[in-house]
């Protein structure tokens, strides 16, 4: 009997302390704001949101909430890039086709990319009718 409640004990701590193999998670956030524009974009450039991801090993989960842009969201992609630089977009999202909604994703990673994500390259963007080149856009951030 008492060998029993050892192993109940010692499966229970090591359940406890994340068993050998579970992969812990890192959260990131975001906070979507609008993009960078010229003179003939600027009206149409409104809105907010924000952004949270969770990656575990390569897989990253991004889920979002955006709202008050002028013309419906078109397309929402992870870009890379510098911190407050535009890069290329290299995943895409699936986003609610309207002025407000919600985006997601499952997005398995390359190496490479995990990387990128790690050092603040990554961001988020939602493109619209009338900002086919950025209407928000977000860096995702290590949420300590």
């Amino acid at each position: 009997m008492r060998y029993a409640h050892c192993l109940v004990v010692i499966v229970g701590v090591m359940l406890a302390a994340g068993a050998p193999g579970a992969q812990s998670a890192d959260t990131y956030k975001a906070r979507l704001g609008i993009a960078p524009t010229d003179a003939n974009n600027q009206p149409f450039i409104t809105g907010s949101g924000a952004i949270t991801a969770v990656l575990r090993g390569a897989r990253l989960s991004v889920t979002g909430t955006f709202e008050g842009l002028q013309t419906a969201a078109t397309t929402a992609r992870v870009h890379l890039g510098p911190k407050g630089i535009r890069g290329a977009a290299i995943l895409d999202l699936t986003v609610t086709k309207a002025t407000a909604g919600t985006l997601q994703g499952e997005l398995t990673l390359t190496a490479a990319q995990v990387d990128h994500l790690k050092r603040t390259r990554l961001y988020v963007q939602v493109n619209s009718e009338k900002a086919a080149d950025g209407n928000l856009w977000g860096w995702l951030l290590r949420a300590d």
